[in-house]
């Protein structure tokens, strides 16, 4: 159980991936076009904050449930580094050693200065401030990073209290949950979110989710793909085909080199941190335990039940990393035409065989393959069913009513069972095509408020024609908040089916 706290209204909003901004390349106006000024949301988010701010009582709290920073998409190398640089971070990106994260969180801070802004507004009104820690933001709990955001708010020493930072869950008013969800992920897990460094040729590195080192060292090299978006690349082999010859063949010929390369790194790289000792202090654990309670606001019991709850990192299981790398099909394809030129050869021994042959063979044995990567589906879609099995235990061991979380970015507002689940999709530059003009989900926040002697919670969308990404509703008007649920029972979305 733990401790009730007076009832006040908490705002949740998750998932809005703050990175590098790129500018845009004119030979090739799609290229990371998710990273181009003109769709930064962080004005769309001041005016959410400005209305939050007009709206509720001081006192309030702000909970930015993961994945607010994404450390992974930033590739910008300092000029001056005083650490070494390997040739596949000058390519991808910097790893998740401290100093390197200093850089990341630095470049991110400055080139959204408006966002920063609003939280520290938010702040100086009288209101307080969490940020629970994602997959994409795990080296926030590096503290120099954490020192970094603490003096860009530029709060006074008395309102720096009110700006906490959770390590992978908080509990708010003794009734709600909130976990940005990753650790039901056995993609984007932390194995041990209290003890997430290792080292590595004597350097100490944050452990970063295969999930996250996919993403940096494939997608960063594969401009056309909006990492926000799964179905832009995770895709049937006959879509990324149509998808090659619509819009790559142009941009990036050359992508399946860069995406066998990129995957085989990842391979490498996940099986190679992943497998390593955690550092722990064994005469600081309970103390590292009893501070994260205490951001949490629950009990080192309970703290340590819910690490339990997670699921098992993939990273454990070679084959089904392989599977999601595309790897799997990569070895059959090579092993198909191996094998093919090999008989071919053997029944040279015993006479004159043409090599066309190989092609007629590996055609022959080429539907069986097609039929085993079309069977192929990618098992990220697993975390909803993790949701289900785990979240009403999470409840049971908090001792809560509701639990708010995010990470798969599909908002939705539901009851699994006794369980209410809220999840506030994302605000990130999530679009459906590769051209930008479908714009992916609604940019929702969960919004819990004190009615009589408890809270309730809905969930409701911010719709501000200010933001060009979106498109712009029709009875859309600024500063209009328009619910997307009501009050349980009746809490499907509209247009959504209920999960």
């Amino acid at each position: 159980m733990t401790d009730k706290g007076p009832a006040r209204h908490t705002i949740v909003v998750s998932d809005l991936h703050l990175t590098e901004v790129e500018e845009p390349d004119p030979e090739r106006p799609l290229w990371m076009r998710y990273k181009h000024r003109d769709l930064v949301i962080d004005g769309c988010f001041a005016r959410f904050l400005e209305h939050q701010r007009e709206a509720l009582p001081a006192g309030s709290e702000l909970v930015l449930n993961g994945d607010i920073f994404d450390f992974d998409a930033v590739l910008s190398i300092p000029e001056d580094a005083d650490f070494p640089i390997s040739w596949l971070e000058r390519r991808r990106g910097l790893a998740a050693e401290e100093p390197k994260s200093l850089h990341k969180i630095g470049v991110i801070i400055e080139q959204h200065a408006e966002f920063m802004a609003a939280l520290h507004d938010w702040v100086v009104a009288g209101n307080s401030l969490v940020l629970v820690v994602g997959n994409h933001d795990a080296e926030l709990l590096w503290p120099s990073v954490q020192a970094a955001i603490r003096e860009a708010l530029d709060l006074s020493e008395e309102l720096r209290d009110a700006v906490v930072i959770c390590d992978w869950f908080y509990v708010s008013c003794g009734d709600t949950l909130i976990e940005h969800g990753s650790q039901y992920d056995a993609y984007c897990v932390c194995p041990d979110p209290l003890h997430p460094r290792f080292v590595l040729r004597g350097r100490v590195r944050g452990r970063v989710p295969f999930g996250n080192l996919a993403g940096r060292l494939m997608l960063n090299g594969m401009g056309l793909f909006n990492p926000y978006v799964e179905s832009s690349f995770i895709k049937p082999w006959f879509e990324y085909m149509r998808f090659f010859f619509t819009h790559v063949r142009r941009i990036q010929p050359l992508l399946g080199w860069t995406w066998l390369w990129g995957a085989v790194a990842t391979l490498v790289v996940s099986l190679r941190e992943g497998f390593r000792p955690a550092i722990r202090d064994p005469m600081a654990i309970e103390g590292k335990e009893d501070a994260a309670a205490e951001r949490a606001r629950v009990r080192p019991a309970t703290l340590r039940a819910l690490r339990a709850l997670r699921v098992h990192p993939a990273v454990f299981n070679p084959w089904k990393v392989l599977r999601e790398l595309w790897l799997d099909r990569a070895l059959l394809l090579a092993l198909i035409v191996f094998l093919c030129f090999q008989a071919v050869g053997f029944l040279n021994v015993f006479g004159d065989v043409s090599p066309w042959w190989a092609v007629v063979l590996f055609s022959a044995l080429l539907p069986p393959f097609a039929f085993y990567a079309r069977s192929v589906n990618s098992d990220v879609g697993n975390t909803n069913r993790a949701f289900r099995k785990r979240l009403p235990t999470a409840l049971r061991i908090t001792g809560t009513e509701r639990v708010v979380v995010g990470h798969t970015h599909e908002e939705g507002h539901t009851m699994r069972g006794e369980t209410e689940v809220l999840n506030t999709g994302t605000w990130s530059v999530a679009f459906e095509d590769v051209a930008y003009t479908k714009p992916a989900g609604r940019r929702c926040y969960a919004w819990i408020r004190p009615e009589e002697t408890w809270r309730v919670a809905e969930l409701y969308e911010w719709t501000d024609p200010g933001c060009s990404q979106l498109e712009v509703r029709e009875e859309a008007e600024v500063g209009r908040l328009k619910a997307l649920t009501q009050k349980l029972p009746a809490v499907r979305l509209p247009g959504r089916k209920a999960r």
